[in-house]
């Protein structure tokens, strides 16, 4: 009788766990849904505000040394206004960037987004696959008329950000002009050259016999001898003296890869290369002729040696001018073409690539919000919106004319309009597409750019290399291979030049620095860009 009823009592104890743990659960299925019926009920699917209360994602960016925090920009300040997204910015100096960024993919702490990121094709195609961060195409569909649009009118803008699995990763950015097929503007100190009865140096020499004067005849008459004849920063965007090594017949680029006749050619192992450094070693850095700092300075460093008190520079290597020395000093300051070299070469690089980038932004699998992330970048692809994203805002950078067009405003005095970017703008790595059909209808050029068109076309373009290594989406067991040999090949490349230029023992070493190369495998990942290289121009035959 006991057992029966303990039996009994037992039951009644599970029965009523059992409903209690069904009403629990209902309650948390009913608090979920209520939460998801909230959420959606917040979204604006289509118009704006995006969300009705206000609703913040997190976002990781670069930004340069002259930049202000993104959440202080008046560009982001509208956005937020106009859409209720806040965003929550955590901006990284630029040149820690890419480190930072690794360490956060590689742990569990993602931000919602990354923007202006810069993700290479093996870091799309890695984090792609393994779920990190998400694909976006049908995201993009629904949620994105602007950037849809886009890509419906220039299916080759779709083709090149479209991996090979079929998938998109990564959203575009793109200024579509032709003003980064030579990045080096090298610039001398025309000034000086005038009170040094010195004229503008048309060879090698010549340029090396004006560095020299620059050094040893005080040519800012300050009777010290602070004058850096010539600076640079060494292995970096727009500031590298890569297209200085065209004089010996081989210019040089970050890659240390160019196409001729459709070969694809590694400059750091051939013979031009080889006596350019060891020129560059002899001729320049044995004789105090190249700033020492140049292979460690940062952009700010370098760029406050072009605003001293009294004037120490002598010649750089930049974008444009003014953005070095200011707008003050630039008038006396002028472009030098293309240097003859000892054999009588004169040709500088093309910049390999073109086309958008496509690894602008990225949405991270750790976003609760990803249709209002894809609606909030949205916005930045429509054009107006790309350009003010691209070069500042309007009121700020520009005014619309009677034809609804932006124009430019005059620029704040003693700033030049690179500085100026820099503090109103993300830049031109942030999302946003300005294509060659927006320029001169939704937005002019800025004067800068007017300016570096025209002098590109009168001083590079006549000894500009004929053909690039374009932007290729490579197989994914191409970009396994790349992304295991070329870093560290790069890297040991890199740290080699600097030191045959510095330390000389080029001719004594050179035999070794091959032979390692080739151990890391230059070979193999030459046969890989040939390949694809043929592959892409197939393709375009076909």
């Amino acid at each position: 009788m006991k057992s029966i009823i303990k039996g009994a009592t037992t039951l009644v104890l599970v029965g009523s766990l059992i409903l209690s743990g069904c009403g629990d659960n209902n309650a948390k299925n009913g608090e979920k849904n209520s939460n998801q019926a909230n959420q959606e009920a917040n979204f604006n699917v289509t118009g704006l505000p995006i969300v009705n209360e206000a609703v913040t994602l997190k976002m990781l960016s670069p930004k340069s040394a002259l930049s202000p925090e993104f959440s202080e920009m008046e560009i982001f300040k509208r956005l937020e206004e106009q859409t209720n997204v806040k965003i929550e910015w955590e901006n990284i100096p630029d040149t820690d960037f890419a480190e930072k960024k690794n360490l956060l993919l590689a742990s569990s702490t993602l931000p919602d987004a990354f923007y202006a990121a810069g993700f290479s094709d093996y870091e799309l195609i890695t984090y792609g696959k393994d779920g990190t961060i998400i694909p976006l195409e049908d995201l993009i569909d629904q949620y994105a008329p602007n950037l849809k649009a886009l890509l419906e009118r220039r299916p080759d803008i779709k083709s090149s950000i479209t991996a090979p699995d079929g998938h998109i990763y990564g959203l575009p950015s793109w200024e579509e002009n032709n003003l980064g097929s030579n990045p080096f503007f090298h610039v001398i100190n025309k000034k000086w050259l005038d009170e040094l009865g010195l004229s503008m140096p048309q060879t090698l020499d010549e340029y090396t016999e004006a560095l020299v004067a620059f050094k040893t005849q005080d040519p800012n008459g300050n009777g010290k001898p602070d004058e850096i004849p010539l600076s640079f920063m060494h292995m970096q965007w727009c500031m590298d003296i890569a297209g200085l090594f065209g004089a010996f017949g081989m210019p040089d680029n970050l890659e240390h890869r160019i196409v001729r006749d459709g070969k694809v050619i590694f400059t750091a192992i051939q013979p031009e290369y080889k006596e350019a450094l060891n020129y560059f070693h002899e001729k320049w850095y044995k004789q105090g002729l190249i700033d020492p700092e140049s292979f460690t300075q940062d952009a700010a460093q370098y760029l406050a040696k072009g605003k001293t008190q009294d004037v120490t520079l002598g010649s750089y290597i930049w974008w444009e001018v003014e953005e070095v020395v200011g707008t003050d000093r630039s008038q006396d300051y002028a472009l030098l073409s293309p240097l003859k070299g000892p054999n009588g070469d004169q040709t500088i690089g093309r910049a390999n690539g073109g086309g958008p980038g496509r690894g602008a932004f990225i949405i991270t699998k750790a976003n609760k919000n990803p249709e209002i992330t894809m609606r909030w970048i949205d916005q930045q692809y429509e054009p107006y919106m790309a350009a003010q994203i691209h070069w500042g805002p309007i009121d700020v950078v520009y005014e619309k004319d009677e034809n609804g067009k932006l124009v430019n405003l005059p620029l704040p005095e003693g700033v030049s309009a690179g500085e100026f970017r820099q503090q109103v703008s993300p830049g031109a790595g942030a999302p946003g597409v300005i294509t060659i059909e927006d320029l001169g209808k939704v937005v002019d050029l800025e004067p800068r750019a007017q300016q570096r068109a025209k002098d590109l076309e009168q001083y590079y373009e006549a000894y500009m290399e004929k053909e690039n290594y374009p932007s290729i989406f490579f197989e994914p067991e191409e970009l396994n291979r790349i992304n295991k040999i070329e870093p560290e090949l790069i890297k040991y490349v890199n740290t080699q030049r600097g030191k045959f230029i510095v330390d000389g023992g080029v001719e004594e070493q050179w035999d070794s620095y091959v032979s390692t190369l080739e151990k890391m495998g230059l070979n193999e990942l030459m046969e890989i860009y040939q390949t694809a290289l043929d592959r892409y121009n197939a393709n375009l035959n076909s």
